[in-house]
């Protein structure tokens, strides 16, 4: 008995001097701590020289996109795989009878990717579609249980709707409020999502499960530093997904939205920044690593970002993590990446992580390049706007009540935004 006391004790003693050992988080929500900072120039090349025509825009665009993609996100493969695609299940009354929904899957390298995509039925000829990731599955979108549940990895829930990292019958309408479809498709507008862990299981060690090995170059058997996470891999999903609708003749390709939310809404702005066929672009609270300025010490920052989840950017992205200004791009870069096509950032006001504020100054930076391409962005000397008073110029922005979450408020202003960029 002693001797187990004794072993108790120093395993006790391990433990405490390691938890001393490991640093704590307190975010600031002090402005008198946030600290100065100084943004780099989206409109200057990295020689130095001022960007003043859009051609030199194109040239800069370059520029930006290969420092996201090498000291940030990570670099997406080039290499087109062949993609086969079934759809699996249709419903024509879905939705109380607004909608046909079918359930399509692309099989790409041999490993699916499973949408669920609804048209509204009272639609002739082809319609603008709004994409988005999804954090659930499938058939979390709509409580329908003839849904096909989502076989990839879930984080497991109290509830019982995950148990052992899979679905069950539980989970289904899990994201309903967060998807209104009702009043999606009335408005006119096609719907399109998919599960984020089917090319990307989200956890620490989902690299093995994703589509990046299998995407490696020839006797590549891990990641280099510059090499794609699960941001990347990602945003690349929603990229096949584009693939597959340029070819549906149900979808106006020429008029895709593409949505996310917090750390999907990251994705989102990584894959449009690269992948200029989406038309539309929304951030809805994607905050550190999203649409937030990472320079501004507020709410989440990089080190923590990198702490909590060290699988969703590159591995040269951990050098910044003590000190984001020595970063050579911040993310008013990636929002500028988007110019001139339409790209609204909402924030709540309860949802201080996500930096409400750092978020709205990045697209007041990012309109800089708008401005140039001869759009309207936020003015450059416009205050933060009060609450539900959205801006609607190329660049929308808006902040709401509440916590951090996809609302009907939400989505009421994207539906608005994308009929006034779209003359709906």
């Amino acid at each position: 008995m002693k001797r187990y006391a004794r072993l108790t004790l120093a395993l006790c003693l391990v433990v405490l001097t390691l938890q001393a050992q490991t640093p704590t988080f307190t975010p600031n929500y002090d402005e008198a701590k946030v600290g100065n900072y100084t943004l780099p120039d989206p409109l200057k090349m990295n020689d130095g020289t001022v960007v003043k025509t859009a051609q030199q825009w194109r040239k800069r665009r370059t520029e930006l996109l290969e420092l996201f993609a090498r000291e940030v996100y990570g670099r997406t493969p080039t290499k087109k795989a062949a993609v086969s695609t079934q759809t699996t299940a249709t419903e024509a009354k879905a939705v109380s009878g607004l909608a046909t929904r079918r359930e399509i899957t692309l099989t790409i390298l041999g490993k699916p990717l499973h949408l669920l995509l609804y048209t509204p039925n009272q639609a002739k000829g082809r319609v603008p579609v709004f994409l988005g990731l999804n954090f659930n599955g499938n058939h979390a979108i709509e409580s329908d249980p003839t849904l096909t549940l989502a076989k990839s990895w879930l984080a497991n829930t109290k509830d019982g709707g995950v148990v052992n990292h899979r679905a069950t019958g539980k989970v289904r309408g899990h994201e309903l409020a967060r998807w209104p479809l009702a009043m999606i498709l009335k408005r006119g507008y096609a719907v399109v999502t998919l599960h984020a862990n089917d090319s990307f299981p989200d956890h620490k060690d989902g690299l093995a499960e994703s589509f990046a090995p299998l995407l490696y170059r020839a006797g590549q058997t891990a990641p280099a530093a510059d090499d794609w996470n699960a941001l990347s891999v990602w945003a690349w999903s929603l990229s096949q997904v584009v693939d597959y609708l340029e070819r549906d003749r149900a979808i106006d390709a020429k008029r895709i939205a593409v949505i996310g939310h917090s750390r999907m809404g990251k994705a989102t702005l990584w894959a449009a920044a690269q992948d200029e066929r989406f038309a539309l672009v929304i951030s809805n609270e994607s905050g550190e690593g999203g649409a937030a300025l990472a320079r501004r010490n507020w709410g989440e920052n990089v080190w923590r970002i990198n702490t909590a989840f060290p699988h969703w950017f590159n591995g040269n992205f951990k050098k910044y993590s003590d000190d984001p200004n020595t970063l050579p791009t911040d993310q008013h870069e990636l929002l500028a990446l988007i110019a001139p096509r339409p790209l609204y950032v909402a924030s709540a006001v309860e949802d201080q992580w996500a930096d409400p504020r750092g978020e709205f100054l990045s697209a007041q930076a990012a309109s800089a390049v708008y401005r140039l391409l001869g759009r309207e962005g936020v003015a450059a000397d416009a205050a933060m706007p009060d609450l539900h008073k959205p801006i609607m110029t190329t660049v929308g922005y808006h902040i709401r009540g509440g916590k951090h979450d996809v609302t009907d408020y939400d989505w009421e202003q994207y539906l608005k935004f994308a009929d006034q960029q779209w003359r709906r």
